[in-house]
């Protein structure tokens, strides 16, 4: 269990992280630029992976 809530703390951390960047990035080229796109796309697959590992973490406690 440990194991997974550092896994959840780090996956937090990108994901903050990553929101900036997008952020930053639709500022500067716009929300539908490539660029914007496609930090959107990888924050959506980090936030899928930490929906994944927290419903784990309910089913196992």
């Amino acid at each position: 269990m440990i194991n997974n809530q550092m896994n959840l703390e780090e996956l937090n951390k990108q994901i903050n992280g990553l929101q900036h960047v997008l952020i930053a990035a639709g500022m500067e080229h716009g929300l539908g630029s490539p660029e914007a796109l496609r930090y959107s796309e990888q924050l959506d697959e980090l936030i899928f992976q930490y929906q994944l590992q927290n419903i784990g973490n309910f089913k196992a406690g």
